[in-house]
């Protein structure tokens, strides 16, 4: 499994309007201090005000700004929003996709299962209010 750089960029914009939570902050200031380009970063924001995890301002002293507490927000939040799912092997989204049709039972897609079970809740259980302690800039 690799996230894609929507994936990361959307982490990043989140994360940075977590830390400004009060404020409405322009999209050019996300991009100049999260190094998001700045056309990506419009449509990683729509997908994420679709999710509810961000709000959008129109007008002079438009912007975005956190639409939830960041305690609230988890990186799967951000991943499902950006993604889609959370996949390991196209046969767990959709059983169609195994050429050996083995949808009964399949020893490799147990496993995958399981481990996706552990990766969703490692997802889960950090949320962007754990992450601003982490963070150090």
């Amino acid at each position: 499994m690799k996230l894609t750089q929507a994936t990361d960029y959307a982490f990043r914009l989140v994360l940075y309007l977590a830390k400004n939570k009060e404020e409405v902050v322009e999209a050019k200031y996300i991009s100049e201090a999260e190094k998001i380009p700045r056309r990506f970063l419009l449509k990683i924001a729509r997908q994420l005000i679709q999710a509810g995890i961000v709000e959008s301002y129109r007008g002079q002293n438009g912007g975005y700004k956190i639409a939830r507490d960041p305690a609230e927000i988890t990186l799967k939040d951000v991943v499902l929003a950006i993604e889609g799912s959370i996949i390991i092997n196209k046969c767990q989204e959709d059983p169609e996709f195994c050429n050996r049709k083995a949808q009964d039972f399949c020893a490799i897609h147990c496993c995958l299962n399981s481990i996706l079970a552990v990766l969703e809740k490692e997802f889960e259980k950090y949320t962007f209010a754990t992450l601003l302690n982490y963070n150090r800039n």
